[in-house]
Protein backbone atom coordinates (compact mmCIF):
# COMPACT_ATOMS: atom_id res chain seq x y z
CA UNK A 1 0.00 0.00 0.00
CA UNK A 2 1.42 3.40 -0.74
CA UNK A 3 -0.81 5.41 1.00
CA UNK A 4 -1.96 5.34 4.77
CA UNK A 5 -4.06 6.92 7.21
CA UNK A 6 -5.90 7.64 10.23
CA UNK A 7 -9.20 9.36 11.05
CA UNK A 8 -7.44 11.14 14.68
CA UNK A 9 -5.28 9.82 17.11
CA UNK A 10 -5.29 7.82 20.54
CA UNK A 11 -3.33 9.52 23.42
CA UNK A 12 -0.61 6.68 24.68
CA UNK A 13 -2.72 5.78 27.51
CA UNK A 14 -6.39 5.21 25.46
CA UNK A 15 -6.94 2.59 23.73
CA UNK A 16 -10.29 1.90 21.75
CA UNK A 17 -11.01 2.50 17.91
CA UNK A 18 -9.04 3.91 15.57
CA UNK A 19 -10.22 3.68 11.66
CA UNK A 20 -7.32 3.29 9.62
CA UNK A 21 -7.79 3.57 5.62
CA UNK A 22 -5.63 2.59 3.01
CA UNK A 23 -5.23 3.17 -0.80
CA UNK A 24 -8.20 4.88 -2.16
CA UNK A 25 -9.73 4.62 1.52
CA UNK A 26 -7.49 7.59 2.46
CA UNK A 27 -10.19 10.09 0.42
CA UNK A 28 -12.71 9.76 2.97
CA UNK A 29 -10.23 10.13 6.20
CA UNK A 30 -12.20 13.76 6.89
CA UNK A 31 -15.39 12.28 6.48
CA UNK A 32 -14.90 9.52 8.84
CA UNK A 33 -14.15 12.19 11.14
CA UNK A 34 -17.50 13.68 10.91
CA UNK A 35 -19.04 10.39 11.59
CA UNK A 36 -18.76 11.31 15.87
CA UNK A 37 -17.11 9.22 18.40
CA UNK A 38 -17.64 7.80 21.65
CA UNK A 39 -16.08 6.80 24.78
CA UNK A 40 -16.03 5.39 28.52
CA UNK A 41 -13.60 6.09 30.45
CA UNK A 42 -13.06 7.20 34.91
CA UNK A 43 -12.40 10.44 36.12
CA UNK A 44 -10.81 10.68 39.35
CA UNK A 45 -11.48 13.94 41.69
CA UNK A 46 -9.43 15.34 44.21
CA UNK A 47 -6.06 15.86 42.18
CA UNK A 48 -4.78 17.55 38.59
CA UNK A 49 -2.11 16.78 36.81
CA UNK A 50 -0.03 19.19 34.24
CA UNK A 51 -1.27 16.45 31.32
CA UNK A 52 -4.93 16.17 32.50
CA UNK A 53 -4.14 12.35 32.68
CA UNK A 54 -2.41 10.01 35.05
CA UNK A 55 1.11 10.69 32.78
CA UNK A 56 2.00 14.36 34.24
CA UNK A 57 3.08 15.58 37.24
CA UNK A 58 0.86 16.27 40.20
CA UNK A 59 -0.33 20.29 40.35
CA UNK A 60 -2.79 20.04 43.20
CA UNK A 61 -4.26 17.61 45.47
CA UNK A 62 -7.66 18.70 47.23
CA UNK A 63 -9.20 16.12 49.40
CA UNK A 64 -12.87 15.94 49.18
CA UNK A 65 -14.20 16.04 52.77
CA UNK A 66 -17.33 13.94 51.36
CA UNK A 67 -18.43 12.71 47.88
CA UNK A 68 -20.54 14.61 45.28
CA UNK A 69 -24.15 12.98 44.72
CA UNK A 70 -24.96 10.95 41.83
CA UNK A 71 -27.31 14.23 41.47
CA UNK A 72 -24.77 16.71 41.73
CA UNK A 73 -22.76 15.10 39.07
CA UNK A 74 -25.21 14.28 36.82
CA UNK A 75 -26.36 18.00 37.44
CA UNK A 76 -23.20 19.35 35.83
CA UNK A 77 -22.67 16.40 33.25
CA UNK A 78 -25.75 17.98 31.79
CA UNK A 79 -23.87 21.49 31.70
CA UNK A 80 -21.14 19.82 29.11
CA UNK A 81 -23.40 19.04 27.01
CA UNK A 82 -24.69 20.43 23.51
CA UNK A 83 -22.54 23.30 22.01
CA UNK A 84 -19.45 24.29 23.55
CA UNK A 85 -16.01 25.62 23.46
CA UNK A 86 -13.33 23.97 24.76
CA UNK A 87 -9.67 25.07 25.43
CA UNK A 88 -6.99 22.04 24.10
CA UNK A 89 -4.55 21.05 27.24
CA UNK A 90 -1.35 22.19 26.70
CA UNK A 91 0.21 18.67 26.40
CA UNK A 92 -1.72 18.18 22.99
CA UNK A 93 -0.40 17.91 19.31
CA UNK A 94 -2.13 21.40 18.05
CA UNK A 95 0.13 23.42 16.20
CA UNK A 96 0.38 27.06 17.24
CA UNK A 97 3.03 29.00 15.24
CA UNK A 98 4.26 26.47 13.52
CA UNK A 99 5.51 24.35 17.01
CA UNK A 100 3.09 22.11 19.01
CA UNK A 101 1.90 22.64 21.87
CA UNK A 102 3.69 20.04 23.88
CA UNK A 103 6.96 21.45 22.77
CA UNK A 104 5.91 24.72 24.26
CA UNK A 105 4.56 23.07 27.13
CA UNK A 106 7.95 21.17 27.45
CA UNK A 107 10.02 24.22 26.81
CA UNK A 108 8.54 25.84 29.46
CA UNK A 109 7.26 28.71 26.93
CA UNK A 110 4.09 30.59 27.48
CA UNK A 111 1.42 30.32 24.43
CA UNK A 112 -1.89 31.52 23.80
CA UNK A 113 -3.93 28.56 23.67
CA UNK A 114 -6.84 28.59 20.84
CA UNK A 115 -10.03 28.02 21.65
CA UNK A 116 -12.09 24.66 19.79
CA UNK A 117 -16.15 24.91 19.01
CA UNK A 118 -17.24 21.40 19.97
CA UNK A 119 -20.36 18.99 20.37
CA UNK A 120 -21.04 17.18 22.68
CA UNK A 121 -23.97 14.84 22.21
CA UNK A 122 -24.17 13.41 26.17
CA UNK A 123 -22.42 13.19 28.89
CA UNK A 124 -23.65 10.45 31.35
CA UNK A 125 -22.49 8.02 34.36
CA UNK A 126 -22.32 4.33 33.75
CA UNK A 127 -22.39 3.30 37.23
CA UNK A 128 -22.16 4.25 40.75
CA UNK A 129 -19.08 6.31 42.00
CA UNK A 130 -16.53 5.28 44.36
CA UNK A 131 -15.00 7.36 47.04
CA UNK A 132 -11.87 6.78 49.21
CA UNK A 133 -12.55 8.05 52.45
CA UNK A 134 -8.51 7.62 53.30
CA UNK A 135 -7.38 9.54 50.12
CA UNK A 136 -10.29 12.03 49.46
CA UNK A 137 -10.31 10.86 45.76
CA UNK A 138 -14.00 10.10 44.44
CA UNK A 139 -14.25 8.05 41.03
CA UNK A 140 -16.52 9.12 38.46
CA UNK A 141 -17.51 6.12 35.75
CA UNK A 142 -18.53 8.12 32.31
CA UNK A 143 -19.51 7.56 28.34
CA UNK A 144 -19.28 10.39 26.32
CA UNK A 145 -20.50 11.07 22.67
CA UNK A 146 -18.90 13.66 20.75
CA UNK A 147 -17.86 15.50 17.74
CA UNK A 148 -14.44 15.78 16.48
CA UNK A 149 -11.68 17.52 17.61
CA UNK A 150 -13.29 17.17 21.10
CA UNK A 151 -10.06 15.86 24.09
CA UNK A 152 -11.83 14.10 27.02
CA UNK A 153 -9.27 14.44 28.98
CA UNK A 154 -10.42 18.67 29.11
CA UNK A 155 -13.95 17.42 29.67
CA UNK A 156 -12.96 15.40 32.96
CA UNK A 157 -10.94 18.78 33.65
CA UNK A 158 -13.87 21.00 33.14
CA UNK A 159 -16.46 19.01 35.03
CA UNK A 160 -13.76 19.20 38.06
CA UNK A 161 -14.42 22.88 37.13
CA UNK A 162 -18.06 22.64 37.99
CA UNK A 163 -17.86 21.01 41.00
CA UNK A 164 -15.27 23.13 42.33
CA UNK A 165 -12.51 20.58 42.73
CA UNK A 166 -9.27 19.53 40.45
CA UNK A 167 -9.97 16.30 38.51
CA UNK A 168 -8.11 14.16 35.91
CA UNK A 169 -9.06 11.74 33.78
CA UNK A 170 -7.70 8.60 34.84
CA UNK A 171 -9.23 6.00 32.44
CA UNK A 172 -10.26 6.14 28.84
CA UNK A 173 -11.54 4.12 26.29
CA UNK A 174 -13.20 5.06 22.71
CA UNK A 175 -15.79 2.38 22.04
CA UNK A 176 -16.42 3.78 18.48
CA UNK A 177 -15.46 6.07 15.61
CA UNK A 178 -15.99 6.85 11.72
CA UNK A 179 -18.59 4.33 12.01
CA UNK A 180 -16.85 1.41 13.35
CA UNK A 181 -17.23 0.03 17.15
CA UNK A 182 -14.49 -2.01 19.06
CA UNK A 183 -16.09 -5.07 17.84
CA UNK A 184 -14.93 -4.84 14.42
CA UNK A 185 -11.59 -3.88 15.56
CA UNK A 186 -8.48 -6.08 14.76
CA UNK A 187 -5.20 -5.48 17.50
CA UNK A 188 -1.96 -4.18 15.60
CA UNK A 189 -0.56 -7.55 16.04
CA UNK A 190 -3.42 -9.48 14.27
CA UNK A 191 -2.66 -6.81 11.72
CA UNK A 192 0.72 -7.70 11.37
CA UNK A 193 0.13 -11.64 11.25
CA UNK A 194 -2.73 -11.10 8.45
CA UNK A 195 -0.10 -9.33 6.41
CA UNK A 196 2.50 -11.54 7.01
CA UNK A 197 -0.29 -14.46 6.20
CA UNK A 198 -1.77 -12.97 2.85
CA UNK A 199 -4.76 -12.43 4.93
CA UNK A 200 -5.02 -8.27 5.21
CA UNK A 201 -7.51 -8.38 2.14
CA UNK A 202 -10.00 -9.97 3.74
CA UNK A 203 -10.30 -7.49 6.84
CA UNK A 204 -10.55 -5.00 5.10
CA UNK A 205 -13.91 -2.64 4.90
CA UNK A 206 -14.91 -1.34 1.68
CA UNK A 207 -15.18 2.33 1.08
CA UNK A 208 -18.56 2.71 1.12
CA UNK A 209 -18.92 0.99 4.85
CA UNK A 210 -17.19 4.49 5.85
CA UNK A 211 -19.63 6.69 4.52
CA UNK A 212 -22.66 4.65 5.15
CA UNK A 213 -24.31 8.06 7.31
CA UNK A 214 -24.45 9.44 4.11
CA UNK A 215 -27.16 9.07 1.29
CA UNK A 216 -26.23 6.62 -1.45
CA UNK A 217 -26.81 6.63 -5.28
CA UNK A 218 -26.53 3.97 -7.60
CA UNK A 219 -25.63 5.17 -11.06
CA UNK A 220 -26.95 4.31 -14.25
CA UNK A 221 -24.12 4.36 -17.49
CA UNK A 222 -25.00 7.51 -18.76
CA UNK A 223 -24.74 8.93 -15.35
CA UNK A 224 -21.73 7.42 -14.70
CA UNK A 225 -19.79 8.82 -17.94
CA UNK A 226 -21.35 12.18 -16.69
CA UNK A 227 -19.50 11.89 -13.19
CA UNK A 228 -16.39 10.24 -14.50
CA UNK A 229 -15.96 13.52 -16.51
CA UNK A 230 -16.27 15.41 -13.54
CA UNK A 231 -20.16 16.73 -14.37
CA UNK A 232 -23.04 18.41 -12.58
CA UNK A 233 -26.38 16.25 -11.43
CA UNK A 234 -29.94 17.69 -11.41
CA UNK A 235 -31.73 16.53 -8.18
CA UNK A 236 -34.47 14.96 -10.04
CA UNK A 237 -31.58 13.09 -12.38
CA UNK A 238 -30.66 11.46 -9.62
CA UNK A 239 -33.61 10.51 -6.46
CA UNK A 240 -37.34 11.47 -6.10
CA UNK A 241 -36.51 11.50 -2.24
CA UNK A 242 -35.56 15.04 -0.71
CA UNK A 243 -32.62 17.19 -1.63
CA UNK A 244 -29.48 16.77 0.98
CA UNK A 245 -26.18 17.98 1.28
CA UNK A 246 -23.96 15.36 0.52
CA UNK A 247 -24.21 12.11 -1.55
CA UNK A 248 -22.58 9.03 -2.48
CA UNK A 249 -22.41 8.19 -5.98
CA UNK A 250 -22.34 4.38 -6.63
CA UNK A 251 -21.14 2.55 -9.96
CA UNK A 252 -20.99 -1.25 -10.01
CA UNK A 253 -21.68 -1.31 -6.07
CA UNK A 254 -18.59 0.94 -5.39
CA UNK A 255 -17.91 4.57 -4.31
CA UNK A 256 -16.94 6.11 -6.84
CA UNK A 257 -17.13 9.56 -5.44
CA UNK A 258 -18.70 12.28 -3.04
CA UNK A 259 -21.08 14.93 -4.47
CA UNK A 260 -22.14 18.18 -2.73
CA UNK A 261 -25.56 20.09 -3.22
CA UNK A 262 -25.08 23.80 -4.54
CA UNK A 263 -27.45 26.06 -3.67
CA UNK A 264 -27.21 28.40 -5.69
CA UNK A 265 -27.07 26.55 -9.02
CA UNK A 266 -29.58 24.18 -7.55
CA UNK A 267 -27.62 20.88 -8.55
CA UNK A 268 -24.83 18.32 -7.68
CA UNK A 269 -21.31 19.11 -8.09
CA UNK A 270 -17.87 16.79 -7.28
CA UNK A 271 -16.77 17.47 -3.77
CA UNK A 272 -14.38 14.09 -3.40
CA UNK A 273 -13.75 12.12 -6.47
CA UNK A 274 -12.78 8.47 -4.42
CA UNK A 275 -12.33 5.87 -7.63
CA UNK A 276 -13.20 6.78 -11.01
CA UNK A 277 -11.44 3.41 -12.50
Amino acid sequence: MRRIGHSGTLDPNVDGVLPICVGKATKVVNYLMDSGKVYIGEITLGFSTTTEDLDGETVEKRALLKPFTSEEINDKMRELTGDLVQIPPMYSAIKVKGRRLYDYARAGDPVERPKRNIHIEYFKQTKTTIFNQESGYQKIYFEVGCGKGTYIRTLAVDLGKKLGVPAVMSDLSRLFSGGFTVGQTIKISELAQAAEDGSLESRLYPVDYALQKYFHVELDEQQWKIVKNGGFLLPSEISDTKIVKQIVLMYRDEARCIYRYNEDEKRYQPEQMIDLT
